[in-house]
């Protein structure tokens, strides 16, 4: 809450990120430590600290630009290292999950069950992995959605 972190659906964890408010060019960088939002049309959830520093914590939202930072010379995500996943649920219940999990296996060769911790409760995390390109991730994607209206790609 304190800290300048985010929320990030594709970006790595611990990927360090320049957040632009276009609404009146305030910026600050935050270090990505979760995944999400997962609201339709929104790109990254701020901590409150990061949200105040843009200016935006009474707002709630607004409009940003974001940029990826690395600790590489070009200062570029080097995506090549990643695996990529679409995370198709997330469920409280574990049977839940393999159930879902069964069902993807029928049609994908690696589906795996991520556990999580959050606000003391353990979810379940369906993932089907997509690709070691992004490209490619990004059409697996897509067919994904038609079935699964709420997937999204997760590097790892």
């Amino acid at each position: 809450m304190y800290a300048f972190t985010a929320a990030h659906k594709l970006l790595p964890m611990g990927t360090k990120v320049l957040v632009i408010n276009l609404e009146n060019g305030r910026r600050t960088v935050v270090r990505i430590n979760d995944r999400g939002p997962f609201v339709k049309g929104r790109i990254i959830d701020l901590s409150y600290a990061a949200a105040r520093a843009l200016g935006m914590h009474r707002k709630g939202t607004a409009r940003v630009r974001i940029i990826a930072l690395s600790e590489d010379e070009g200062g570029k995500i080097l995506w090549s290292k990643e695996k990529f996943y679409i995370q198709v649920g997330a469920f409280k219940s574990y049977a839940n999950a393999v159930r879902l999990k069964n069902e993807l296996a029928r049609r994908y060769p690696l589906v795996t069950i991520e556990p999580y911790q959050k606000g003391g409760q353990t979810y379940y995390r369906v993932q089907v992995f997509a690709a070691q390109d992004l490209n490619e991730a990004r059409k697996q994607l897509a067919s994904l959605e038609k079935i699964f209206p709420q997937a999204f790609l997760v590097a790892r």
